[in-house]
């Protein structure tokens, strides 16, 4: 029986209220309450559970249940399951477990969506690392364990590329709650990955003359580090190859190949290696591009020539990328004096070499990465790169901007990198917002001074990976006091939250007290590894020491 009319534009929250509070007041006994639960459910067993007076509300309204109302609600406010997501994964990234359970009960779908059929759905944001988590530190920065375990408690569809996920990034504390679950497959890899001997033997024993899948297991024993079934699993690949047996044999030998993967972490996500010869060489090679050794480097690619060819392009694109990351121009300056074939593709390979030289401030490097890759010709990379005549020309005579199709701009159609800022879909700000960044990044301040009179947010939630801020970046990867003075001398919120719930203020204080206990005596190495931490100077940035320069403006 209908006794309330439904509002043009309900509040899902006054709804909620409205039903918990008329399920205390029939539990205090009040008359008219119980009234209004006899009207609706003359049957029901007093005093009545949350779920039962949310069915007495939604029939009050004139709904057969609790979620026809709730999807009604969702119809006028205009918010379908697209916004669903969008909000789940805020909601995730927050680490917001209640906040979760509510957006579950309201869009049950969630439980099952996913983007594509490679894609990871709900748990996938939970559980997808942007980076290694192999220690529990950065496993609690990078993911969200709680999040992903009540998923799983409430039903979630595991998709393969969740479980892959894991493994590649040695989410250790994730594994093992996958693994008592019983949610991984049951195949070589996974067994390797898990450190199962007998199992690795057993699957061995039954299906072990695939050359490829011992290959890619071996990579995974490497990766989390189990030497026993790593050193099982090779011994069965040169079985398979003897080619690979006599190089390994007569090189480092097997146990020092062994140890040299599980030390220095196998590039499983890297789909170029024919076998583990070829994936230790081509990590010698790319290791000494991190540990600035030229020598080794050259010497490797010129011994290893196949490294050079129409195969391995993008490999060769991935040591340019790196090269930049680390600012090392002699390297990149070696590798095309070699004349590797990516110099010479009709289409070069995906790249983030030239992003990654404006979002690291490394434009300098552009002269030979456009002897591979072209300009774009789009508004943030004009002002990164200093150009206001071209930056002035994405604008119409009224100041407005001017970006024709917006697909051709960076990070518009770049779906990967918004996904790392939770950006959805593409918008104009989104443009002008990264625009900012790069120029202000760049030193560029003139663009930087346009782009705030034209619409660009000082204020902008843009990081380099994460949702985070342009002030944030400055302070942690550049030590650009230069660019950090212009941003506060033009108003930037100080206390936009860059971590998780941490403003920048907080994180301030964090570390000044890291930096007095530092200078105090506070152990600096526990047994030759990893500085001591405590629950609070694991947040996110917490093991950087916050520049003394904004700490005289954040701390009072």
């Amino acid at each position: 029986m209908t006794t309330s009319k439904l509002p043009a534009r309900p509040s899902l929250e006054s709804l909620r209220k409205q039903s918990k509070k008329l399920a205390r007041a029939i539990a205090a006994g009040d008359a008219a309450a119980l009234a209004r639960a006899r009207a609706q459910l003359p049957q029901a067993e007093l005093p009545l559970s949350q779920r039962d007076a949310q069915l007495v509300l939604a029939r009050e309204y004139g709904f057969p249940g609790w979620r026809d109302l709730l999807k009604e609600v969702n119809r006028r406010l205009g918010r379908g399951l697209e916004w669903a997501v969008s909000e789940a994964r805020r909601i995730i990234h927050d680490n917001d477990i209640e906040g979760l359970r509510q957006l579950l009960a309201d869009y049950p779908a969630l439980l099952s969506w996913k983007a594509d059929e490679d894609d990871g759905g709900l748990l996938g944001m939970a559980t997808e690392s942007y980076a290694d988590s192999g220690d529990p530190v950065r496993e609690q920065v990078f993911t969200r364990a709680a999040c992903a375990e009540f998923l799983i408690n409430a039903g979630v569809v595991v998709a393969p590329s969740v479980c892959d996920g894991l493994i590649a990034s040695r989410a250790k504390g994730l594994i093992d709650l996958f693994h008592r679950r019983g949610l991984f497959p049951r195949s070589l890899k996974f067994f390797a990955a898990l450190g199962d001997v007998d199992a690795v033997r057993a699957c061995l024993d039954t299906t072990g003359g695939d050359l490829a899948a011992v290959n890619e297991a071996f990579m995974y024993a490497c990766h989390l580090q189990h030497a026993t079934s790593a050193a099982l699993l090779l011994d069965r690949a040169i079985t398979l190859d003897a080619e690979v047996g006599r190089r390994i044999d007569g090189g480092p030998g097997r146990s020092a190949f062994v140890q040299y993967f599980i030390a220095n972490k196998p590039d499983v996500h890297n789909p170029d290696p024919a076998g583990p010869w070829q994936a230790f060489v081509m990590q010698q090679v790319a290791s000494a591009v991190n540990d600035n050794d030229l020598t080794s480097f050259v010497d490797g690619l010129r011994r290893e020539r196949w490294m050079l060819s129409d195969a391995y392009v993008s490999f060769q694109a991935g040591l340019i990328g790196r090269a930049v990351l680390n600012d090392r121009a002699a390297f990149i300056t070696a590798l095309l004096d070699l004349d590797p074939a990516v110099l010479h593709c009709p289409v070069p390979p995906p790249s983030q070499a030239i992003e990654f030289a404006f979002t690291y401030a490394k434009t300098h490097l552009l002269p030979m990465l456009l002897r591979i890759w072209p300009m774009p010709d789009d508004l943030p990379h004009a002002a990164g790169n200093g150009d206001i005549p071209r930056v002035k020309r994405w604008f119409d005579a009224a100041g407005k901007p001017a970006l024709g199709d917006l697909a051709n701009h960076f990070p518009a159609n770049d779906a990967y990198s918004r996904g790392n800022l939770q950006w959805g879909e593409p918008r104009i700000q989104h443009v002008l917002d990264t625009a900012l960044a790069w120029a202000v990044i760049n030193n560029h301040f003139e663009i930087a001074d346009f782009l705030l009179a034209h619409g660009a947010n000082i204020n902008t939630n843009w990081g380099s990976h994460e949702p985070a801020s342009i002030l944030h970046e400055l302070a942690h990867f550049h030590k650009n006091y230069e660019a950090m003075q212009f941003l506060i001398d033009r108003g930037i919120n100080m206390t936009i939250l860059v971590i998780v719930g941490a403003p920048l203020p907080r994180i301030g204080h964090i570390m000044q007290r890291k930096t007095r206990r530092w200078r105090s005596g506070w152990p600096r190495r526990n047994n030759g590894g990893s500085r001591h931490r405590t629950e609070a100077d694991a947040l996110v940035i917490g093991w950087f020491f916050f520049p003394r320069f904004l700490r005289r403006h954040l701390i009072t």
